[in-house]
C-alpha cells in the first residue's frame, strides 16, 4: 500500500508542477530541459520505488500509474472543470496584430516564438499580418492570418493609377 500512496503522491506532484511551469515547457525541449527531465525521471523512480527494487514493486508502480492515467481520462471526459485544471485552455496571445503582453509574460512566450511560428506555418513576415495567435493546450502556437482585401479590379485600378500618373506628367 505504501508503494501505491507514494506513486499517487508523485503523480499528483508532477502533474501540478508541469501545469504550473507552463504549456511551453513541454512543447519545445531545449538541451537543458531534456537533461532536467532525465534527472527528474531518475529522482521520480527513486521516490516511487524507495528501498524496494523488487519486480513486484516495479509492477505495482506501473499499474498504479496506468490506473491513475485512465482514471484521470475518465474524469476529464465527465467534467470540464477537471479537464480545464489538468489540460488548461487555449489562450489568445496576439489579437489583430497586437501582442497581449500580460499574457505573454505569464506564459513565457516571446514575440520571436510567435513570429517563428507565423513564418513557418503561414509565411507571414510581420506581426500586423496576424489576426490571432493562440497558445494551444499542447504548448504549440496556432496562427490565424488577417484576411487580405479582395484583388478584384486590382488590374483596372493599377491601369487607372498609371494613366493618371502619366497624364499628370504630360500636363
Amino acid at each position: 500500500m505504501d508503494t501505491i500512496l507514494r506513486t499517487l503522491a508523485i503523480y499528483l506532484f508532477l502533474l501540478v508542477l508541469f501545469r504550473l511551469s507552463g504549456k511551453r515547457t513541454l512543447s519545445e525541449l531545449s538541451t537543458f530541459d531534456f537533461i532536467l527531465l532525465l534527472i527528474i525521471s531518475e529522482a521520480t523512480q527513486n521516490a516511487l520505488l524507495g528501498e524496494d527494487y523488487s519486480l513486484v514493486t516495479g509492477l505495482t508502480v506501473i499499474l498504479t500509474l496506468v490506473m491513475l492515467d485512465l482514471g484521470l481520462s475518465v474524469l476529464k471526459k465527465r467534467s470540464r472543470v477537471v479537464e480545464k485544471v489538468t489540460e488548461g485552455t487555449p489562450l489568445v496571445i496576439v489579437e489583430h496584430g497586437r501582442l497581449l503582453k500580460e499574457r505573454l509574460s505569464k506564459t513565457q512566450v516571446t514575440e520571436d516564438d510567435i513570429m517563428q511560428t507565423a513564418r513557418q506555418t503561414q509565411g507571414l513576415e510581420r506581426l500586423d499580418q496576424i489576426k490571432y495567435a493562440v497558445l494551444e493546450t499542447s504548448g504549440g502556437i496556432s496562427i490565424i492570418p488577417r484576411e487580405l482585401p479582395p484583388l478584384e479590379g486590382l488590374e483596372d485600378r493599377i491601369e487607372d493609377a498609371v494613366a493618371r500618373a502619366l497624364a499628370g506628367r504630360q500636363g
